[in-house]
C-alpha cells in the first residue's frame, strides 16, 4: 500500500514522510516541483500540481492513502481521480479556522473549507485535522528580534493555544496508520493558552536577553502588516486576534487525549528553534 503525501516541502509534510518511511510503509512524496524536494533515500517523489490535473493519474496510482494540504484549484478533479484510482482514505490537514463565523468568506478559512467541502462531497472516506495557530509561526518574529528590535503588536494579549508542527505530524500519522481518527474531524491545539506576551517571554527566557513588546493601534499594524500580506488576510488576522483579547484560548485535542502521550510545549519548541532568532 502506497501513501502519496503532498505538501512534501512542508514542515509537516516532511516530518510525516520520515515517520512512515522509518516504520516501513512505501511513502510516495508529491510537489508541483518534485526535483526540489529532499526526502529519506528509498522515497519516490512524484509531480503532482493541483491545478494540472494531467499530473493526477501518476501520482495516484496505486496509492491507497492521501495525506492532503488545503488547496482548492483542481480539488473535485483531484477527489474523482483518487476515487477512480482506488484510493481508500485522504487525511486533509485543515485549519480551525473553519469553524469560525462567516468561513466561507473568511480569507483564512476559505482555502480548507473549499477543500474540506469538495471531499465532503465526493465517496472518499476523509480525516480532517484542524490545528489552530502553529507553534512556528513565531518565526516571524525571527528577524526583528535577531536585530533586538522591539515586537510591535496590536493586540500582545490575544489568547491562542500554539501546537507544535511535530504533534501535528505524529497525529496526521494516527490518523494515517491506524483506525481512531478516520472518518472523523479533529481541532488540534497544543496544551495550554499562551498570549502573544506570554510567548514572548518564554522566548526571552530561553535566549537570555529580553525582547521588548510595544503596543501599537491596530491602524498601525494594519500599516506594518499591509506590507507583506494582502489587506483581506491582515483585517482577518487582526480580527482573530482582537476577539482572542479577552481570555484564554480553549484548549481542543492534543497527542495527550489522541495519543497518550503528552503533547510538546511551546517553550520546547522555542528550545528546539532558538538558533532562528538570532542574528545570521
Amino acid at each position: 500500500m502506497t501513501i502519496l503525501i503532498t505538501g512534501a516541502r512542508g514542515k509537516v509534510g516532511q516530518a510525516v514522510i520520515g515517520r512512515l518511511h522509518s516504520a516501513g510503509l512505501t511513502v510516495r512524496a508529491a510537489s508541483a516541483s518534485p526535483a526540489e524536494l529532499t526526502v529519506p533515500a528509498g522515497v519516490e517523489t512524484v509531480e503532482l500540481a493541483l491545478d494540472r490535473p494531467e499530473t493526477f493519474d501518476a501520482a495516484l496510482r496505486g496509492v491507497r492513502q492521501v495525506f492532503l494540504y488545503p488547496q482548492p484549484a483542481g480539488v473535485h478533479e483531484l477527489a474523482k481521480a483518487a476515487e477512480a484510482a482506488g484510493v481508500e482514505h485522504v487525511v486533509l490537514l485543515s485549519s480551525s479556522s473553519v469553524l469560525g463565523p462567516d468561513a466561507e468568506n473568511d480569507p483564512i478559512a476559505g482555502h480548507s473549507l473549499q477543500v474540506e467541502r469538495a471531499l465532503a462531497a465526493s465517496d472518499l472516506t476523509c480525516t480532517f485535522l484542524r490545528p489552530d495557530a502553529f507553534a512556528s509561526n513565531s518565526l516571524g518574529w525571527a528577524y526583528v528580534i535577531g536585530r533586538s528590535m522591539p515586537i510591535q503588536l496590536a493586540y500582545p494579549d490575544a489568547h491562542i493555544a500554539p501546537i507544535h508542527p511535530e504533534d501535528i505530524a505524529d497525529i496526521a500519522v494516527e490518523a494515517l496508520t491506524g483506525t481512531s481518527l478516520t472518518g472523523h474531524s479533529v481541532t488540534l491545539t497544543g496544551p495550554e493558552s499562551l498570549t502573544f506576551r506570554e510567548q514572548l517571554a518564554v522566548l526571552s527566557d530561553v535566549l537570555g536577553r529580553e525582547i521588548p513588546v510595544e503596543r501599537i493601534t491596530r491602524a498601525e499594524a494594519q500599516q506594518q502588516m499591509g506590507d507583506y500580506m494582502p489587506a483581506p488576510m491582515v483585517s482577518a488576522l487582526l480580527d482573530l486576534w482582537e476577539a482572542a483579547d479577552h481570555g484564554p484560548a480553549a484548549i481542543a485535542d492534543t497527542t495527550e487525549t489522541l495519543l497518550g502521550r503528552p503533547a510538546r510545549t511551546y517553550r520546547q519548541w522555542a528550545h528546539e528553534n532558538a538558533p532562528a532568532f538570532t542574528q545570521h
